[in-house]
């Protein structure tokens, strides 16, 4: 089997990651690449002695989920011991790195988030932060939510919800994530707000206003069949690079749980990579996230 090492390299920091402009919190924010990769070579090792047991491909498939299921205590553990991330917004719960997103859908704002603005305030009137410095955080969510309304022209959509679809190697199309804009995403930032406050959160400075658009993740059973076929995908004995590029679609659009998904989808992607194609794995690009939930299926799986 092709292994490969496995290095911080490999993980290229997620612009959502850098919710300050300052020098040395970045640098902090970067040194999680090798947490990652630590977890990740664990990781591969404990896939590789699996595998060497199983008999069929669905044995393969099943160490998979075993594996992903350590990665999400991993990441879970982390959390618990974290103080949380930087920047605006609602408060640390680790306990949602291992809640199942299962009945109420995610939803991600795109486009321009002033609470990622390093040392933004907020405006009652206006129900958004304002001012502060433009931090990487910020760039990227303003560069997508253009990219996002773009895709509405480019599908010829004309209404609120733009759906995204996946196509696996067998031909099976499954319902992926949606992009909501206008009146549509006003329902969401409403929705929003009452689970939050449910939670017993203070909403007060809840950022919902301005230009609204979302991602939202697929209905549980698609998001089930989609994260089912990344690991029918992965654990196929001939894998090539395009077809793990697949897998790896699937796997970010298929979240697991309501907080830490993109950090487990990056650390089991690069470890079933370095594992099933050694250095011929496609680089994971530092925006994976991104790329997945709002450029389509063609663009996201691009090397």
């Amino acid at each position: 089997m092709p292994t490969a090492s496995i290095t911080p390299g490999h993980f290229p920091t997620s612009p959502l990651a850098f919710r300050s402009a300052d020098a040395g919190q970045q640098a902090r924010v970067r040194a999680f690449a090798g947490e990652q990769a630590a977890a990740a070579t664990a990781a591969r090792d404990r896939l590789a002695d699996l595998w060497a047991a199983a008999t069929t491909r669905a044995d393969r498939a099943t160490a998979l989920r075993t594996v992903h299921t350590d990665l999400v205590a991993w990441r879970y553990e982390l959390a618990a011991a974290s103080a949380g991330r930087l920047g605006q917004g609602i408060a640390h719960n680790a306990e949602r790195f291992r809640t199942p997103i299962a009945a109420n859908t995610n939803y991600d704002r795109l486009g321009d988030v002033g609470r990622l603005r390093d040392g933004a305030e907020w405006n009652p009137g206006t129900r958004t932060y304002t001012g502060g410095r433009a931090t990487p955080a910020y760039e990227a969510m303003v560069r997508y939510g253009q990219a996002a309304e773009s895709r509405f022209a480019l599908d010829c959509v004309s209404g609120d919800v733009l759906q995204n679809w996946v196509t696996l190697p067998d031909g099976r199309r499954i319902p992926g994530n949606r992009i909501v804009r206008g009146e549509a995403a006003k329902g969401i930032a409403e929705e929003l707000t009452a689970r939050v406050a449910a939670r017993g959160v203070d909403v007060s400075r809840m950022e919902t206003g301005g230009t609204l658009i979302y991602t939202a993740t697929p209905a549980p059973q698609d998001t089930q069949a989609l994260f089912a076929a990344a690991l029918e995908i992965l654990a196929d004995p001939d894998l090539t690079p395009e077809t793990y590029l697949t897998a790896r679609y699937c796997l970010f659009q298929a979240p697991q749980t309501k907080k830490g998904s993109d950090a487990v989808g990056r650390t089991f992607a690069v470890a079933v990579g370095a594992l099933a194609l050694g250095d011929t794995a496609p680089a994971l690009p530092a925006d994976i996230d991104l790329r997945c939930y709002v450029l389509g299926q063609a663009a996201a799986c691009r090397p």
